[in-house]
């Protein structure tokens, strides 16, 4: 039996399964199209067991669904696409280990990067009206709170805005518009400031640069 979707996020084991890489990538691949474990390999050029044991982790987890089965080479390979799954709570992020947060957002933004830099150099960009901004802000704590909510209610009208997106489309068959491929990044985070990072990086290599011979440290003179 196909395991139960997940439609609620209440326990840190959820974000403990994404807390992998290739298991970010691997949704995100079939978030777009359906692929087989033999085919995901090909494409993340990685060893097909390895793929293999992530896909059965993600699929009795929920996140996947079983779309199709086929005899090749006499043996069964079984098609996976990505189901729709609901974004983990703020309380099942807390109860987190420092550990797991930073598996989880080293993923994230390996493939954020990856993600909009492939698409901005095929045009991703070139809409009049597409956007991208760094803002840098000084808050409260009260500040915090309200700029975190308005980020989540802002996630509510997208998904209102995909979901009406939809019914557009399925009301326009039998000849529907192609889907519009769309990527929408959000982060919210507590900033180190760039001058402070510079500041830190010019005093490492300073530090580095002492410890090696004849890199200006102390010499004795005879």
């Amino acid at each position: 039996m196909s395991p139960k979707p997940l439609t609620q996020i209440d326990d840190a084991r959820y974000v403990k399964a994404l807390a992998h890489p290739m298991r970010i990538r691997i949704l995100a691949i079939l978030k777009e199209e359906q692929r087989s474990p033999v085919q995901l390999a090909d494409q993340l050029g990685a060893p097909l067991g390895t793929v293999a044991y992530h896909v059965r982790k993600l699929y009795n987890l929920g996140l996947l669904e079983l779309v199709g089965t086929r005899q090749r080479r006499g043996a069964t390979e079984h098609t996976y696409r990505a189901r729709e799954h609901p974004r983990f709570s703020d309380e099942a992020w807390a109860s987190l280990s420092p550990i797991a947060k930073q598996r989880m957002l080293s993923a994230m933004l390996q493939q954020i990067g990856e993600y909009a830099s492939g698409s901005a150099a095929v045009g991703g960009f070139d809409r009049p009206d597409a956007h991208i901004t760094r803002t840098a802000l000084e808050l409260d704590e009260r500040g915090w709170t309200q700029l975190a909510e308005a980020t989540k209610r802002w996630l509510r009208d997208v998904d209102r805005i995909e979901k009406a997106a939809r019914q557009r489309r399925v009301a326009s068959k039998p000849h529907p518009d192609d889907p519009l491929k769309v990527g929408l990044v959000i982060m919210l985070f507590e900033a180190l400031p760039f001058s402070e990072r510079l500041l830190d990086e010019g005093a490492t290599r300073r530090r580095s640069a002492l410890r090696r011979p004849g890199g200006g440290g102390r010499r004795s003179t005879s």
